[in-house]
């Protein structure tokens, strides 16, 4: 145990076996005024929304100036959000369009994360043990996926994901 006193945690998103999500949740249940702020690989527009509604101080992408990160990083320790600016114009854009959604929103994060692994060509199986899931539960995201997206299979989920740059 330690007696370390930390005034923000960076999560990685791409951490491999457990998500960023899932890390941030288990620090958000010990400590729930920690900021935690979210660094990706992945495209802002895809995921800065997800994770702030799931309690993120902010999100980063992984290829920001240095600058940036101590910039995101003051602006968390002063109590306030950051974004950047095309995360900003994304939730404009959102707020504009007034409810619509694409088909991928209407899914919880952890069945994004399933339906992004089946259309990188994932298997159950290799999905349960990336995620530390069972095949069964795999299997039952993967249904309420193709109910949720109107979809028959995993080629339409392919398909979908490649035209939305998901992937």
């Amino acid at each position: 145990a330690t007696n370390e006193i930390w005034d923000v945690v960076i999560c990685d998103l791409d951490m491999p076996g457990r998500s960023g999500l899932d890390a941030m949740r288990k620090i958000k249940e010990v400590s729930p005024k920690l900021p935690v702020l979210i660094m990706s690989i992945y495209p802002e527009d895809q995921y800065a929304v997800r994770v702030l509604k799931a309690g993120a101080a902010g999100y980063l992408s992984k290829d920001v100036a240095t600058e940036e990160l101590a910039k995101a990083v003051r602006r968390v320790l002063q109590g306030r959000k950051y974004i950047s600016a095309s995360v900003a114009e994304k939730l404009f854009e959102d707020i504009g369009h007034n409810g619509e959604k694409a088909p991928h929103e209407f899914l919880s994060n952890r069945e994004f994360e399933v339906f992004k692994l089946i259309a990188s060509g994932k298997s159950v199986s290799e999905i349960a043990e990336k995620l530390l899931l069972s095949s069964t539960t795999v299997s039952t995201h993967r249904a309420r996926i193709l109910i949720k997206m109107k979809m028959k299979s995993n080629a339409e989920l392919t398909r979908y994901a490649l035209d939305n740059k998901l992937i």
